[in-house]
């Protein structure tokens, strides 16, 4: 069989004839990236699982290298990375291993509600999120399990006292607003069976706020309030909130303006996106549909797919405009599609331009076969054409530049060539990766079962607050949270099944077990059902094969 000649040198990113630095590193960039294309186009390029799983063994077991030194405050984070990066890899972690797992992270919970980044660090939002997830994986009930040793009370107080007038939270105490923490507290209370309508009241309002002109999102917006105080404050302040919060609260917030604060970035887009989504139970029950705050989601499908790169980039993921693509936004900007398509942009069954306030141009939508495509997924050959009219990124493209530039050749995964690869790195190469392959949504019949099976009342035995979600609503955060599937025939493996992560498993020709990554956690899905199952006091009926 003859083989196929390499295919023409992609064209190099413009300068308009007026270089700068960053154009110059740009073409730099490039040039390294086209080394890792293979020169052979019929080659395949494996994903080496298993020096990658010597990579996380080595941290795990010989502890992390000197580097890491600086994130003595992110113990829990580097722990969630590794073992997460495992349950990609289809790696399972021996009982031992396990414990001392749970025992360490265990050790950062603070005695006050939350959980440090090490022990004896003050609660942190960021940190509280790993841990949970940490435990999500390795944890378990009973004594020693870490489940039951939660402090879900003080968890929940502690959050409260993070609240601001506005609907944002402080990432700790004495801290900055950032939307990454409103998602880590909005997955760590979902999972956990603590959401309330004072704990998420005037949250979207604040999500929304964050969204720039570009249409991604910024890290926090900026509050104004009206010179004379409220006759009537809400949300009312904590009774752990500090007296400065509590000053706040006696004024009013204006609507308008509330300018976001910074650029649109893909790791704040992620967060604010996939909070939007867990919020959503929530604002369907708030009255008027016009008077709810609303996000741009066809301005933000158009910045997410222009920061997939182009044909000279292997088609990896930038975080800002006029950056340089990096690995981990595989997952931070690759894995925010699926949340999209939660709100009924592109998959099965959209046929209509995504709603939201109109950007004023039409021409760039099309509807082909029941299914929106946005004309900006580039430089897909023909022949890949059908496989990509039901998605709304490239990705093939993506898959080739993790395999191609994002694997290290001494095992881990990295930002780019020639860099070092890192936990964090790897972990968010491979959950990008999984984004790719596998198609996951929100199947109708799932929720429809996991309706039928809810039993009314079912909960941990411990009050963590006087206001209390209506079971209608708690039902169907539970629901929403667990509907994810992955669709049959939606896969799409760069490099042959061998280069497959997070698999679907069958047990017994009786159990249908969910290894994909779940789009809104981070979790497996089968990591996410027992959490939750767990915490809402709910069994959950089987997966129909």
């Amino acid at each position: 069989m003859p083989v196929s000649s390499p295919p023409p040198a992609p064209r190099p990113t413009p300068t308009d004839a007026f270089p700068t630095s960053t154009s110059q590193t740009q073409a730099e960039t490039e040039s390294i990236l086209l080394q890792h294309i293979p020169s052979n186009a019929d080659a395949k390029q494996g994903l080496a699982k298993q020096s990658h799983m010597q990579f996380l063994v080595r941290s795990l077991v010989q502890g992390f290298p000197s580097r890491y030194t600086s994130q003595d405050a992110s113990q829990p984070w580097l722990l969630f990375w590794t073992i997460q990066a495992f349950s990609a890899l289809q790696v399972g972690l021996d009982p031992g291993n396990k414990q001392r797992i749970v025992d360490k992270i265990m050790a950062a919970q603070h005695p006050d509600g939350g959980f440090g980044g090490g022990p004896g660090q003050a609660a942190h939002l960021l940190p509280t999120y790993a841990s949970i997830c940490t435990l999500a994986i390795v944890g378990r009930p009973g004594p020693g399990g870490g489940w039951d040793q939660i402090n879900r009370k003080k968890m929940y107080d502690f959050f409260m006292s993070l609240k601001q007038p506005d609907g944002s939270f402080l990432v700790a105490h004495h801290a900055e607003v950032d939307v990454r923490g409103i998602y880590c507290l909005l997955v760590t209370a979902t999972l956990l069976d603590l959401l309330t309508p004072e704990l998420v009241s005037g949250t979207a309002s604040f999500v929304a706020s964050c969204q720039t002109y570009e249409g991604g999102f910024s890290s926090a917006s900026q509050p104004y309030y009206a010179a004379t105080p409220s006759p009537s404050p809400s949300p009312p302040p904590s009774s752990t909130s500090d007296s400065t919060t509590s000053a706040k609260h006696a004024r009013r917030l204006l609507e308008k303006p509330r300018p976001p604060l910074g650029e649109a970035h893909g790791g704040y887009t992620f967060c604010a996106l996939a909070a939007w989504v867990l919020l959503l139970p929530f604002r369907e029950t708030e009255g008027e549909q016009d008077a709810q705050p609303k996000i741009d989601v066809g301005n933000l499908l158009r910045w997410l797919v222009m920061m997939q790169g182009t044909e000279i980039e292997l088609g990896g993921f930038k975080g800002r405009t006029n950056k340089l693509v990096d690995g981990c936004y595989s997952w931070w900007c690759g894995g925010a599609f699926a949340l999209l398509e939660a709100l009924g942009v592109g998959g099965a069954g959209s046929s209509a331009p995504p709603a939201g306030p109109s950007s004023g141009e039409e021409e760039e939508w099309d509807d082909m076969d029941g299914k929106m495509v946005f004309y900006r997924v580039r430089f897909a050959p023909d022949t890949q054409a059908a496989r990509l009219i039901d998605t709304l990124f490239n990705r093939k493209a993506l898959q080739e530049y993790i395999l191609y530039a994002g694997q290290h050749p001494a095992g881990g995964l990295r930002d780019k060539p020639p860099k070092n690869a890192d936990a964090y790195h790897t972990l968010y190469c491979l959950s990008g990766l999984s984004a790719a392959q596998h198609r996951i949504s929100v199947a109708t019949s799932r929720r429809e079962q996991l309706r039928k099976a809810w039993v009314a009342g079912a909960s941990q035995d411990t009050k963590i607050s006087e206001s209390t979600l209506p079971e209608e609503v708690r039902m169907k955060v539970f629901q929403e949270a667990l509907a994810w599937t992955e669709e049959e025939g939606g896969s799409l493996i760069v490099g042959g099944t061998e280069n497959r992560v997070s698999l679907i498993m069958f047990f017994a020709f009786t159990r249908r077990m969910q290894n994909a990554t779940h789009p809104v956690f981070n979790l497996t899905i089968t990591h996410s059902e027992g959490l939750m199952s767990y915490f809402y006091g709910q069994n959950l009926p089987p997966r129909a094969k």
